[in-house]
């Protein structure tokens, strides 16, 4: 009797999980319909779109092959691939690259440029010095005309200097305060370390054969020593151009007439710069007249 049971029991069919997206993607690059895949199959449309949403986990065997052969493929290419396992166990996730330690290069040598831009700047004399030199705009050939070059110097940093002046071709030097150490072409004057302002005065000729109606040019520079330093050489600022003419150096706009706005300024000079051969006398009765005319024969005339 167990046997005779044993044979009425049904033996289950296999059956196989198919990739329901795949088999989609091939019957549609094929151009074919579900209702012609549902009667190759033997199934209804309704099943056929089932299988391809992944409706069921598994199908027939029979029906899979059916549904391959519909669709003119093996029937692995629309089986659902498994993730493969070793040795019954599931892969596990590889443990993630030890995170390496990220050298700060940039800043390193970010760090190590500034320390040797610092170092450099210490190095260097303290505070830069300002040598500005003052001309008159205009001057006659053969008369006396002022210079002056005043060196700014503070008590926190005091320095020494060399000042050197390079004079327009065949001009002479009158006088000067202090004392030049030459009285060629070019000056030079030896300044010893102090924090305070220092003027360097000096009178000039250009000589009475310059062609008036051209300039004549001063070229200097300044040679700073402070303690501790090297020495730094810049050149002189300001003015250094002065246009030889018919002109006294008062005469500030060339009008041939000393007024009011000219006279306070030339009184200044005149008294810093007293015993450097300026003619104040003359001047003041420029100034005190109607004008003055310049000739190379006579000089300046004062006129009444």
């Amino acid at each position: 009797m167990a046997e005779a049971n044993d044979k009425n029991e049904k033996v289950p069919l296999p059956s196989v999980a198919i990739d329901g997206t795949r088999t989609r993607n091939i019957r549609e690059a094929k151009k074919l319909t579900q209702l012609y895949v549902a009667n190759v199959v033997g199934v209804t449309t309704d099943t056929i779109s089932r299988w391809e949403n992944n409706r069921y986990p598994s199908i027939k065997r029979d029906n899979a092959q059916k549904l391959a052969d519909a669709l003119e493929v093996s029937l692995e290419e629309i089986l659902r691939q498994e993730p493969a396992e070793a040795d019954g166990l599931s892969p596990q996730p590889a443990p993630p690259p030890a995170k390496r330690a990220i050298v700060p290069v940039i800043a390193i040598v970010t760090a190590l440029l500034l320390g040797l831009l610092v170092f450099f700047l210490l190095r260097q004399p303290p505070v830069p010095s300002s040598a500005t030199r003052w001309t008159p705009r205009f001057a006659a050939p053969g008369e006396p005309f002022p210079v002056q070059v005043k060196v700014a110097r503070q008590p926190a940093n005091p320095f020494g200097f060399i000042l050197r002046e390079k004079l327009p071709a065949g001009s002479r030097l009158v006088s000067s305060l202090p004392a030049t150490s030459s009285a060629d072409s070019e000056l030079k004057w030896l300044v010893p370390s102090a924090g305070t302002p220092v003027t360097v005065s000096f009178t000039l000729q250009v000589p009475a054969s310059f062609n008036p109606g051209k300039d004549a040019a001063l070229k200097g520079e300044i040679v700073v020593h402070s303690a501790g330093s090297s020495n730094r050489t810049e050149a002189v600022g300001g003015n250094g151009s002065i246009h030889i003419g018919a002109y006294h150096w008062a005469d500030s706009n060339g009008d041939g007439r000393i007024d009011d706005d000219e006279i306070m300024p030339a009184y200044y000079i005149c008294e810093e710069m007293k015993g450097l051969g300026l003619d104040w006398k003359t001047i003041e009765a420029i100034w005190s007249g109607k004008g003055y005319r310049w000739d190379a024969k006579h000089g300046y005339t004062v006129l009444k």
